[in-house]
């Protein structure tokens, strides 16, 4: 699991080879990733919109930018959280995604929560830092 905490928003990525939906000898590598977004604060804040950096093995990045994650835009009250899963292909066996959210809090006041960069590796692929 990986974890960081941004103005008492907590946000745990667990990531999940899919080698059911993979096709190696394609070049698509895909994996799941369930996210866990905690309101530790003591002020309702909503999840606005996403931005993810996707990096392959040969270093070739994607951004994908949009409103609220998997068509939602949650309301997180103090002490509560929110959890849903998505999943990415890759062309190389391997890569990282990191990111961050942009969260709305009283009044309209706007700031961005991190996401943790986390690695997708695949059991076939080479172990390496990305």
């Amino acid at each position: 699991m990986y974890t960081t905490t941004t103005s008492d928003v907590t946000v745990s990525v667990v990531p999940a080879y899919l080698d059911h939906e993979s096709q190696p000898e394609s070049n698509i590598w895909v994996w799941s990733y369930t996210v866990r977004i905690q309101n530790n604060g003591t002020e309702t804040v909503q999840l606005r919109t996403r931005y993810w950096k996707i990096t392959d093995a040969f270093g070739r990045t994607q951004e994908v930018r949009g409103p609220g994650v998997v068509g939602e835009e949650p309301v997180l009250k103090p002490g509560q959280s929110f959890e849903y899963t998505s999943g990415t292909p890759l062309a190389t066996p391997s890569g990282i995604m990191q990111g961050s959210y942009a969260m709305e809090g009283p009044g309209g006041r706007m700031f961005d929560v991190a996401i943790p960069a986390f690695s997708l590796d695949s059991p076939a692929g080479k172990k390496q830092v990305n």
